[in-house]
């Protein structure tokens, strides 16, 4: 489906303009979708609740199988899409509907070994049990990084878990899930997984509708104001990253291709990127040289795309000019439009905004320590907790070390390494919740417990 082919049956609102972020050029319109249109893909949500949880968790797996096909089916035009809105390489964009299609398997299979925390004679005379229950409806409101991924690290699991799904993509990434939707219907059902694109006021009216529950991925702003809008409806938040990286000595010969690879990756739009390097005193310098070279040979055009739109470009640029940072070191690489090489910032405070804040693009800052409980102390001394990794030889001492660090997600040696089968989830400002893993069922789940007199 293209964008301009979805109408409102309100009538015409003002067009979302869509763009390329590579080239800046328009390249669509849609309308955003207001009350009649948020009233009415709820509405048919509601209607399939009923059959698609009646379903055998057999029968389920079966559908969700046939989904993934149809993504594998048509990989190219899901990668093409995700390329329009987000400008990201052939070869990321690909990578990622692949993942897309083996969370929709996982998630069919792993739906079928449900457990229950008790079962037995708990009573004298009395028979008790758990029920897994779906909680119904759920408003899902995924971001512009990833658009086809975190839509399927939302919809595998809750779907999976017998719930029907309304998701609200980015105001400037609608393509790919509109396809999803569109495949969906045939695989799934009508009504079972639904497409809402639109702008911010799309997005405060799903929250405003009669979901059950509500998933965002995105802002902490915008999460704390889902919450509170929320009510007593049960919320999943992931609210966003600024990763620390603690760097010792002994740190392996790889660790600093490996960083700016991950650093570089998507052009650093993603909440678990590096972007807080820590080191001590004494390989600070190092620290700094080998990020520098590392850096150099990642470069904006030709290994990673653009940044996603102007106001994410504009953000960035303020964080970087706000830097009191006494060396600011540029790789090379394009920086016109949109486009921004990767970027170094070193000598700088420990309250510098490019360290107090999420940046959300291909910039590390380098900070060093005196020891390892301050290096602990600055990696954990922000608000977001949601990723973290650590670079040594010593694997005593880099288990301990991320043991102690606040985060959901650790790494020991390398970072951004992600599977289907591991939970994903924040803390503090990163807010709460599991994506991934089987452990992501639950969230779209409340148990029932069931007794029985015998």
């Amino acid at each position: 489906m293209h964008p301009t082919d979805l109408t409102d049956p309100a009538g015409p609102t003002e067009p979302v303009v869509l763009t390329d972020p590579r080239t800046g050029a328009t390249r669509g319109t849609l309308p955003a979708a207001r009350a009649p249109r948020v009233t009415a893909a709820v509405a048919a949500a509601r209607a399939a609740a009923g059959p698609w949880r009646a379903l055998t968790p057999r029968e389920r797996e079966r559908r969700l199988d046939a989904l993934a096909d149809l993504v594998e089916q048509h990989l190219d035009r899901y990668a093409a899409l995700e390329q329009a809105g987000t400008g990201k390489p052939a070869a990321e964009a690909l990578g990622e509907v692949r993942e897309v299609a083996d969370l929709f398997r996982f998630y069919a299979g792993a739906a079928r070994t449900g457990s229950a925390p008790a079962a037995g004679r708990y009573l004298p005379g009395h028979e008790s049990w758990v029920r897994w229950e779906p909680i119904g409806v759920v408003g899902a409101i995924v971001p512009w990084n990833y658009p086809l991924l975190m839509a399927a690290w939302r919809c595998a699991p809750a779907l999976a878990a017998g719930n029907t799904v309304v998701v609200k993509p980015a105001e400037t990434t609608p393509d790919s899930v509109g396809l999803l939707a569109e495949h969906a219907a045939q695989a799934l059902g009508e009504g079972v997984l639904g497409a809402l694109p639109g702008d911010r006021e799309t997005g405060r009216l799903l929250v405003a509708s009669g979901v059950d529950m509500l998933a965002f991925t995105g802002s902490a702003a915008a999460g704390a104001d889902i919450a509170a809008r929320a009510g007593h409806r049960r919320v999943s938040l992931e609210l966003g990253g600024n990763s620390p990286v603690v760097v010792l000595p002994d740190a392996p010969d790889h660790t600093w291709t490996a960083l700016a690879a991950a650093c570089t990756y998507n052009a650093g739009q993603s909440c678990a990127a590096p972007a807080r390097v820590i080191t001590l005193a004494e390989n600070y310098e190092q620290a700094v040289a080998g990020l520098t070279a590392a850096l150099a040979d990642c470069r904006a055009g030709r290994d990673f795309g653009p940044l996603n739109n102007p106001d994410q470009a504009a953000r960035y640029d303020r964080l970087l000019a706000a830097s009191a940072a006494k060396r600011s070191l540029a790789a090379p690489g394009r920086s016109d439009g949109l486009w921004r090489p990767a970027w170094l910032l070193a000598d700088l405070p420990d309250d510098d905004p490019a360290v107090l804040e999420e940046v959300f693009g291909p910039l590390l800052t380098v900070q060093h320590a005196a020891g390892l409980d301050e290096a602990l102390a600055l990696a954990n001394g922000v608000p977001q907790a949601l990723a973290a990794s650590v670079w040594t030889s010593d694997l005593s001492t880099g288990l301990d070390l991320t043991a102690r660090l606040n985060a959901g997600e650790t790494w020991l040696n390398c970072h951004l390494a992600q599977s289907a089968e591991l939970p994903h989830g924040g803390r503090g400002a990163s807010g709460h919740g599991t994506d991934l893993s089987t452990l992501a069922l639950q969230e779209y789940q409340r148990p029932k417990t069931v007794t029985a007199r015998l």
